[in-house]
This record gives structure tokens, sequence and C-alpha cells, in this order.
């Protein structure tokens, strides 16, 4: 049995690692079949060495998020332990501290992982970024994030937000109502990042002044958008036409973000993307980026990362 030992300076970091009712610790207990106590200001690792050594890594990263202020939680613990597996473990540093926004909660909107980063750098860089990866990597959260921050510190006037109608493998029929309420629906995830960050008021404020736009694709034809911050979400589900026309719509002192998930496209059959069309052709533009997200940027619930594995696994033995 082998034992490491790491010193803590103060009781509250202690407090803070191990979580309420030891949560924290525990998965890492059971990640590397290790014990972990803490006494006083000293946690002792012990185990097989190897093993250890990962552990006490891994406690050790964590340790250095809570010195920057950082809140555990177990999206970071487990992406702390997945960085240790890879040898990784001492960029999770740079995670620490970037706010993009600020909710109208008063809640912080932060990267929390190196993917997520990496997106947020490039919008900040680029005139267009895309981003291409499996659900729940905070494509579209991220982006309107990014949107409301620019949006507040007056870089643009308007933030216009779009995506495609497309009905996700099931016929919905004739929905009730004017033009607006018939296409909500599909425009649903875009109100809830806005609400999020904006709160329902302010929203209404903006989109009755016309400084905020929530449509869908079709309405862009024909448009030209200077001044904006364009968010153009599952982008998978618009035709390569529909992409270009899309592309074109680009104005003076304008950024575009298209997001979306080439394994999530529900375009009758036969149909080709835009969305990998575009990856394809606009692979060498100067000032257009693309990022690619994998299951380790996921932030949902642990079980959609197994899930994305599970299906990538399966997409791999078709082939």
């Amino acid at each position: 049995m082998f034992e490491q030992k790491i010193n803590i300076d103060r009781m509250e970091q202690a407090v803070a690692l191990f979580g309420s009712f030891d949560e924290n610790i525990k998965l890492i207990e059971k990640e590397y079949d290790v014990s972990v106590v803490g006494r006083g200001s000293e946690i002792k690792v012990s185990g097989d060495p190897e093993n250890v050594s990962k552990a006490a890594r891994a406690i050790e990263s964590l340790l250095s998020l809570i010195n920057r202020g950082e809140a555990l939680s177990e999206q970071n613990v487990r992406y702390c332990i997945s960085l240790v597996n890879e040898g990784t473990e001492e960029k999770i540093e740079t995670l620490a501290g970037d706010c993009i926004c600020i909710t109208s909660k008063g809640k912080p909107v932060k990267p929390k992982t190196l993917g997520q980063k990496n997106y947020c750098n490039m919008i900040r860089k680029n005139t267009i970024t895309i981003g291409v990866g499996p659900a729940g990597t905070g494509k579209t959260y991220l982006a309107v994030a990014m949107a409301v921050t620019a949006f507040r510190a007056q870089e643009v006037n308007r933030i216009i937000l779009t995506r495609p109608a497309v009905e996700a493998g099931e016929k919905l029929g004739f929905l009730p109502g004017d033009l607006q309420q018939k296409v909500d629906p599909y425009l649903r995830p875009l109100y809830d990042a806005l609400f999020d960050m904006l709160g329902a008021e302010t929203y209404q404020k903006y989109v009755e002044r016309g400084n905020i736009e929530v449509a869908p694709l079709a309405y862009m034809r024909g448009r030209t958008l200077d001044d904006s911050f364009i968010i153009l979400d599952e982008a998978q589900n618009t035709s390569p036409e529909q992409m270009k026309m899309f592309l074109t719509r680009l104005g003076f002192n304008s950024k575009m973000v298209i997001t979306g998930d080439i394994t999530q496209i529900d375009l009758p059959d036969g149909r080709r993307s835009g969305l990998k069309d575009a990856v394809r052709i606009l692979k060498n533009v100067q000032d257009i980026a693309q990022v690619r997200f994998n299951e380790k940027d996921v932030v949902r619930h642990r079980l959609v990362q197994e899930i994305i594995k599970a299906y990538e696994k399966s997409e791999e033995g078709r082939r």
C-alpha cells in the first residue's frame, strides 16, 4: 500500500475540495480505486502507486481551481479527472476566472472546458465562427452569452438569432396562432438562453425596440445585417443554398456564429447539409474560425457523455 500526503493551507479549501457529503472526493476514490482521508491541514491518498499519483494530481488541480475562486461541481471534477488521465491537468488553471457574461440573476457565465474556452476566444478574434459538436457542449448558450456581452459593451446594435424550422423526425402538423406563434416552438431554445441572460422584462423591452430579433432562417433572405451579432443555431438542418444565403447576409461591423451537430441532421433523406458543406468549403478562408467540440466538452448530465460515446462507437461499428 503506497501513501502520498498533500498539504492544504486553509480549512475552507478542504471543505470546498471534499464537497457536500464528500461527493467530490468519492468521485476521485471511485475513479482511481484509492482511499482519500483528510486530517487537519493534511490529505492522505493511499492505494496502488500509479493510481495514488493520478489521484494526487487531480486533487492538486482541483485545489488550484479553488484557490482561484472557482466553485467545484461534479462536472469540473470529472473534467479534471479526464485531463489527468490524458496528462494535461496543468491546463485546467487557464479556465479559472474567465467570466464572459453575468446572467439576469447575477450568476457568472464561464467556459467550463478547454474546448469552450477556445470557442469563446475564436468568437472574439474572428468575424465568423463555426462551432461543430455534440449536444450539451454549450455551443448555443455561450454564443448567446458572447452576443449579450458585445451588445452591453455597445460593440453591436442588434442581436439576431435564427434557426431553420425543421422538425426533429416528427410531423407537428398545423400549429394554431399567427406566424410568430407558429415558429415559436422551433425557436424556444434561443429564447431560453436570452431569458437567462437578460431576464424576461429586459428581453421584451429590447424586442420591442428592435434590438433583439429571434426569427426563422427564411426571414433572413434579402437582408444586409450591419452592426449585428448574428447566431445561426441547428445549422446542420440548413440546405447548402440556405447556408450560402445566410453567410452572404453579413454586413459591416457584424459577427456571425454558426452552431450545429452533424450527427443530428433532421433533413429529409438524400438532402445535403449546408453545415457540412460550409465546414469543407470555408476551411482555409481567413477570419473564419472552425471549432470542434467532443464528448469531453459536454457540460450536461454525465450520462450525456456516455450516450454520445455509445452512439459514436455504434456508428464506427456500422462503418
